[in-house]
């Protein structure tokens, strides 16, 4: 298969994220959002993070153009007909998810792999909702999507051979990442050892042990983190990290996973992090520590 056309469903933090990358690596992008206010917003935090690259001299102005010029914005589903690969990346509500699979289904040709970015559901679920399961795929990509070089693959109980080792071709040569295979499981690597680090980290910071500062540079400095556990929270969303703990305490059933009450505090004051501009830490319009 040759990849030169990929569709992004959803333009929330990660589907900016992955849409910015495929463009930067040169593929042609279709965006897609449910209004379009919410994909021209999309759209401009994918020209602000390319304007934050232009100002540190990581791109040209040309190079910047190239990029936007290659993402197109669609909000009919109908248009992805026409892709080499659709990325579900909306919030990790299984309904939701399942719907959108549903609608792929009627408007993709079978040979056309179905990629969701979840971090904790269950792909094998997802697929249920298609003719064709053996064509949905798990692609977990990390924030921050340019720079974090790693892709879990996650293969569900009907993924074919020829799924995933396309999809791994298309991880490792088109948009030269790394790419792991991990057998479908609640959090797969990634999401399971990082929640629960978050968590534990909560659960300090709530005890008294150490402040939120001092956790962090613990991690960050005493074992080379680049954020360290608590600003990671603040950078996926305290909203998603609780979901992703609350699923994992849901399908495995062991108090390890249970969250911190600083956590569930956090998110129905609206603290979320980044995308609210205040969480454990404060930050500004561009996602910078205040």
């Amino acid at each position: 298969m040759y990849f030169k056309k990929i569709g992004v469903i959803g333009g929330g933090t990660m589907g900016q994220g992955i849409a910015e990358m495929l463009a930067a690596r040169g593929l042609d992008v279709l965006l897609v959002e449910k209004t379009p206010e919410k994909l021209d917003y999309s759209y401009s935090m994918i020209e602000t993070s390319l304007d934050k690259q232009l100002e540190k001299w990581a791109i040209t102005q040309a190079e910047k153009k190239l990029i936007l010029g290659r993402i197109q914005k669609v909000v009919h589903f109908a248009e992805l007909g026409s892709c080499d690969m659709v990325i579900e990346t909306i919030s990790e509500d299984l309904e939701a998810k399942k719907e959108v699979f549903a609608q792929l289904d009627q408007v993709c040709p079978n040979h056309i792999i179905l990629a969701s970015n979840t971090s904790t559901l269950s792909l094998t679920e997802l697929a249920s909702t298609t003719m064709y399961p053996e064509r949905v795929i798990g692609l977990h990509f990390i924030h921050p999507v340019s720079k974090v070089d790693l892709v879990e693959i996650i293969r569900g109980l009907k993924t074919s051979d020829s799924t995933f080792g396309e999809t791994k071709r298309f991880v490792e040569e088109v948009v030269d990442k790394k790419g792991i295979m991990v057998y479908e499981s609640p959090g797969f690597v990634t999401s399971r050892m990082i929640c629960l680090m978050i968590n534990e980290a909560l659960h300090i910071l709530q005890e008294g042990v150490a402040s939120a500062e001092d956790i962090d540079d613990a991690m960050r400095i005493g074992y080379s983190f680049q954020h360290g556990p608590l600003e990671m929270a603040d950078r996926f969303g305290l909203d998603s990290v609780l979901a992703a703990l609350e699923r994992m305490f849901r399908e495995f059933g062991e108090l390890k996973y249970r969250p911190s009450i600083v956590l569930k505090k956090m998110v129905r004051a609206g603290h979320l992090g980044v995308k609210t501009g205040v969480g454990f830490f404060k930050y500004d319009k561009d996602g910078d520590r205040v």
